[in-house]
């Protein structure tokens, strides 16, 4: 079961939050605010790093379903995946170390830090997206499916062999026409006929 999907959420999500507290901290200064954006970052952190887990779980699952070009991507998300679970845990020790030393100044390094981390988390997600729906197969291969069970089941009824040839031309047809509107769809080139 690949829950790396569900968990990425997570990984968007918290880090925005804690950088609006973050923010509301260094506006106002005020020690709630400073505990409140620390116990965000933890969670922030915590997330970030449990995506990073998911995700490295993930991987060899999906790897060969996708193209060449979605391979070489999938390694560079993993990798910046990673540098922003360790980002995040770098911002987490500043920001601590900042709260219980009151040292305003780590803190507010630790909150520019994290605007940063969450911009590249942004970043990664929609690289995460663009590895799914650009170079992954998932709605492709249910089109596929779907089609080819059409076909067997028409071809069973038909008597001639090369009736049932012609269903599954018309088949394969279907499923390249579909191919190039979603490859259209999603921005890519669509690669030329032999």
């Amino acid at each position: 079961m690949m829950i790396h999907p569900a968990t990425a959420h997570f990984a968007i999500v918290l880090p925005v939050v804690a950088s609006a507290i973050g923010l509301a901290y260094l506006i106002n200064r005020d020690e709630l605010y400073s505990k409140l954006s620390s116990i965000a970052i933890f969670f922030a952190a915590l997330a970030m790093a449990v995506v990073w887990y998911t995700g490295s779980q993930a991987g060899p699952e999906i790897y060969d379903y996708l193209s060449e070009a979605g391979q070489a991507e999938l390694v560079e998300h993993k990798e910046l995946g990673l540098y922003l679970a360790v980002a995040m845990g770098i911002v987490l020790l500043l920001k601590a170390i900042g709260c219980q030393t009151k040292k305003f100044a780590l803190e507010a390094v630790a909150i520019v830090l994290l605007l940063i981390v969450t911009a590249a988390t942004f970043a990664q997600g929609k690289e995460g997206g663009e590895i799914v729906y650009n170079h992954g197969t998932p709605f492709k291969s249910y089109m596929i499916l779907d089609t080819l069970s059409e076909a067997s089941a028409t071809a069973a009824e038909e008597e001639s062999a090369e009736a049932k040839v012609e269903v599954y031309e018309e088949a394969l047809e279907d499923i390249k026409l579909v191919d190039e509107e979603l490859e259209i769809f999603y921005g890519n080139q669509i690669p030329e006929q032999e």
